[in-house]
């Protein structure tokens, strides 16, 4: 009989075996310190989290994280998952219903999490439960080696430049749409020296810029501002991206499926969705 507990004192390494076991059939596997980097940057809290044991061993599990998103406190999963030989007994929305209390206690008000639009069972569980979807989300990853810039270069008024300290409220501004739990502020204020920070500038005024994980590959945030678009700097800020990168893949993960600009950005590049997903959430 399996006993749903706390993750609060588990090692890393009891919840990465589970994490590598439940996932060992996907295409894209993670290795320890992509797994830990990946829950820091989530902000997983594991006393907050909820796995169920079969003895010593976690067979399922849900792994929190826990913040604010647009304002209010918010549970994230970060990731779940059930070994292939306990799938099938509803072990994943016993977990949910367990965590529940807990997190009400914690303050939290609403549960957020994204989930595969082709994954008909999980999207209908989620329904089931309660939740709704608030938005549909692409994702592209494309092998770098692909991805091929013309000789087109910005004027010489421009410049790349690296940004020591970010104004951040200057850069919501020139948001077409509010960015996912893991490529927010909070995400990449939680580990900021994972992130290199680009901005295009002329006459001293920043115009565009980037925020880019090149040990993952991601591109977490890419804005211009209204008034400079189609003048070439988002393509130079890819550039910029693809020559620091030290993944074999770019990866821009959960753009909103509305904004038309980041899909036509990337067909540019011949790069496609390679996904999409709904980001749902319940509120508490």
């Amino acid at each position: 009989m399996e006993e749903i507990k706390s993750l609060k004192g588990v090692s890393f390494e009891t919840i990465f075996n589970a994490f590598q076991e439940a996932f060992k059939e996907y295409e894209m596997q993670l290795n320890k310190e992509e797994l830990l980097r990946m829950l820091e940057r989530r902000g997983f809290r594991p006393e907050l989290s909820f796995a169920a044991f079969h003895g010593d061993k976690i067979v399922s599990f849900t792994l929190n994280g826990i913040g604010f998103f647009e304002g209010v406190n918010t549970a994230y999963d970060t990731g779940s998952g059930t070994i292939k030989a306990y799938r099938g007994k509803g072990l994943a929305t016993k977990i949910f219903n367990h965590s529940l209390p807990s997190l009400k206690q914690a303050g939290v008000k609403q549960y957020l999490l994204e989930v595969l639009q082709h994954n008909d069972k999980a999207v209908s569980v989620y329904r089931k439960i309660g939740f709704e979807a608030t938005r549909e989300l692409n994702y592209f990853v494309v092998n770098a080696n692909k991805i091929q810039f013309n000789q087109k270069e910005l004027s010489s008024n421009y410049s790349v430049q690296i940004i020591e300290k970010s104004n951040w409220e200057e850069m919501k501004e020139w948001w077409n749409f509010h960015p996912t739990w893991q490529n927010s502020f909070d995400a990449i204020l939680r580990k900021p020296e994972d992130f290199l920070v680009y901005g295009v500038y002329t006459e001293g005024v920043l115009v565009g810029y980037c925020v880019f994980e090149p040990i993952s590959g991601d591109i977490t945030q890419i804005a211009v501002k209204p008034e400079f678009r189609r003048k070439g700097i988002a393509t130079v800020l890819l550039k910029r991206m693809v020559e620091v990168n030290k993944h074999e893949n770019i990866k821009l993960i959960n753009t909103d499926l509305q904004c038309n600009a980041v899909t036509a950005f990337m067909n540019a590049f011949s790069v496609s969705p390679a996904g999409k997903q709904f980001e749902m959430i319940l509120k508490l």
